[in-house]
């Protein structure tokens, strides 16, 4: 059996889904909050709530429906929902990490 070349795309597509910061299991809380695990195993809650129903929410505003926001799911390691709707992983990590320091 042949490898599989190594391409540029391969490269990149290996290091995105592997990088630290990538998402591999959430969970829906109360309150607009969703409990995340990384891929290096990290842990914590994000608490959406502020920025769904912020002034300047935009497109996050479709998430005040509750049953919107519990459609909530993981495509390419990063949070989705219906209608387009996705925060990026790295910041949600940087956040985590932030909120674990002593």
């Amino acid at each position: 059996m042949q490898a599989e070349p190594t391409t540029t795309a391969n490269r990149a597509t290996a290091i995105r889904l592997t990088a630290p910061w990538i998402i591999v299991a959430c969970s829906v809380l109360s309150d607009y909050c969703v409990e995340v695990t990384f891929y290096d195993g990290t842990r914590g809650t994000i608490n959406l709530k502020p920025d769904i129903f912020s002034d300047s929410a935009g497109v996050l505003a479709t998430l005040r429906d509750p049953f919107v926001f519990t459609q909530v799911g993981i495509v390419g390691g990063v949070l989705t929902w219906p209608g387009g709707i996705d925060l990026a992983p790295d910041a949600m990590y940087d956040d985590v990490k932030s909120d674990q320091q002593i």
